[in-house]
């Protein structure tokens, strides 16, 4: 594995990369954009970023985008990009309702260098407060849980740490079509909730260490993890495989340097992009 600092970015959260841009999350739902072009020519140096744009109805749903990524359903015939999928992961809003195990949707359209985004969906997971399925006995350190798109089997993957056992649990799903739902007054938009009947499957994984970005890739899930200077916590890249359900792989990103908080992990068009906390962007060769 080689890891290769080819920017320097916005800092913040997860992030996709499609269609050559790529889209950099804070923790209030503002976004950064950049052309891949520029960052793959940058040598290492300092990027500016050529939009910004904050996500439709941030006020009601206060995202912290600690995973981000494309779907394959287009909103409209003729749209530049898939639907755009961010998770809740409301730990820090200081709001009475954490939504855990939240997803919003968005139609993500573009003019020039102007980007907006309009909730169009949102996905729940319905059992979020079963200590038998998803939360833990006790209360998990992170109930919220994180989510990726297996966008080749249209198969949405949530997983949640579950701290009592210490194991992370992977659910799957069938990846919910934008008519799916029924019409939710708050939102303005339709609500799928993921209920236990709706679990094609589920397993037990080693225990991901506060769970950060996390991607789907040729069926494999991708979840970096960990914080920096708690040896208790420390930066990781985990590989998983959910139809052969288990763990292949856990990278000590420490072993390549790397010691900063880690949080954006995508890949696009045969590139695995990386980014941590700071805005150091990197590829990585696996």
């Amino acid at each position: 594995m080689k890891f290769t600092k080819i920017a320097k970015i916005q800092g913040g959260q997860d992030g996709a990369v499609y269609g050559g841009y790529l889209f950099r999350f804070d923790t209030k739902g503002k976004c950064f954009v950049y052309e891949t072009k520029s960052l793959l020519e940058a040598q290492g140096k300092d990027v500016e970023c050529i939009s910004t744009f904050v996500c439709d109805k941030v006020e009601t749903l206060m995202p912290h985008s600690n995973a981000v990524t494309f779907g394959t359903e287009f909103y409209a015939d003729g749209d530049e990009f898939p639907l755009l999928y961010t998770n809740i992961y409301n730990t820090y809003a200081g709001a009475q309702d954490k939504m855990k195990g939240v997803c919003a949707v968005y139609r993500l359209t573009r003019n020039g260098n102007n980007f907006e985004t309009k909730l169009v969906q949102i996905i729940e997971i319905g059992f979020v407060e079963d200590i038998e399925l998803w939360a833990s006995e006790g209360g998990d350190v992170r109930p919220y849980g994180n989510f990726c798109i297996d966008c080749e089997k249209n198969l949405y993957h949530g997983f949640t740490m579950r701290d009592k056992d210490h194991k992370t649990r992977y659910f799957t799903f069938c990846l919910p079509k934008l008519c799916d739902g029924k019409y939710d007054e708050k939102f303005g938009v339709h609500r799928v909730v993921l209920e236990k009947e709706d679990i094609k499957s589920y397993f037990d994984c080693e225990y991901h260490i506060f769970i950060q970005g996390a991607i789907c890739h040729g069926g494999l899930v991708y979840s970096v993890e960990g914080f920096e200077n708690d040896p208790s916590k420390l930066p990781a890249l985990r590989i998983v495989d959910p139809a052969a359900q288990k763990q292949l792989e856990c990278v000590m990103l420490g072993d390549f340097g790397l010691t900063a908080e880690p949080e954006f992990i995508d890949f696009f068009e045969g590139i695995c992009y990386y980014s941590d906390g700071y805005g150091n962007l990197y590829t990585i060769e696996f």
